[in-house]
């Protein structure tokens, strides 16, 4: 775990959830949360899979996935349009739930 996520668990699954919304969750990571669910429904509360806890608890509205993806690929574009480089999906997710979901 890095530093980012020490005492901030919730924290994880919501950085997760945003790379699985724009499709960039890798496999390891998938393989983990989901074998965690039974801790998360402890800890946090809700009901079903990881990505539903995390939906409930931000009582995130519907369509928020497709928003998700719509900011990621217009923002990669105007990033690559203006450094020539790809965007890193894993700063984009940090620097979205840090603007959006202060902690």
């Amino acid at each position: 775990m890095t530093v980012r996520y020490e005492g901030k668990p919730f924290l994880r699954l919501l950085d997760s959830y945003v790379l699985d919304a724009i499709g960039h969750l890798d496999e390891a990571n998938q393989k983990w949360l989901v074998s965690a669910e039974p801790n998360f429904r402890h800890d946090f509360g809700g009901t079903g899979g990881w990505r539903d806890i995390v939906r409930q608890r931000m009582q995130f509205p519907e369509g928020f996935d497709a928003a998700l993806m719509e900011t990621w690929q217009k923002g990669r574009v105007r990033y690559r349009e203006g450094t020539g480089q790809e965007a890193d999906p894993v700063a984009f997710a940090n620097t979205f739930v840090d603007t959006n979901f202060p902690h």
